[in-house]
């Protein structure tokens, strides 16, 4: 009886566990479009989702992109960043966005507008779309 109540306590917890990511704290159920890099208007088109506990994803502004987001808010790790190769006029832009996507490492969701930052300071801010 012992072993079964261990097994059946054991097998809860994975219902237990909840989105403890960006996603869980404002950033989900938005499209997230980048308004400034570091500093900067971005005046091409970047955007970032949250689709499901332990993702990301979005378009950069020649491709399509995604990663894991496994750590706690407000933390933020991209990891590895994986994306199609199309080729754009837009190719530095989106190469600027994926690295500092890369390298943020905080993250700060304040109504409609998302921040990621690292120790320089912010890098990324977006804006929920309409």
């Amino acid at each position: 009886m012992r072993s079964f109540l261990i097994l059946a306590a054991l097998s809860a917890l994975p219902q237990c566990q909840s989105d403890e990511t960006v996603r869980a704290y404002g950033g989900g159920d938005k499209t997230w479009v980048l308004a400034e890099l570091d500093g900067t208007p971005f005046d091409a088109r970047a955007t970032l989702t949250f689709p499901e506990a332990g993702k990301i994803a979005g378009q950069a502004p020649c491709n399509a992109y995604s990663a894991a987001m496994t750590v706690p808010y407000p933390w933020f790790d991209a990891g590895h960043i994986a994306a199609t190769r199309r080729a754009c006029p837009d190719l530095a832009a989106e190469t600027a966005f994926l690295n500092a996507l890369g390298e943020v490492t905080i993250s700060d969701v304040l109504g409609d507008t998302l921040i990621l930052s690292d120790e320089s300071g912010e890098r990324l801010i977006f804006k929920a779309a309409d």
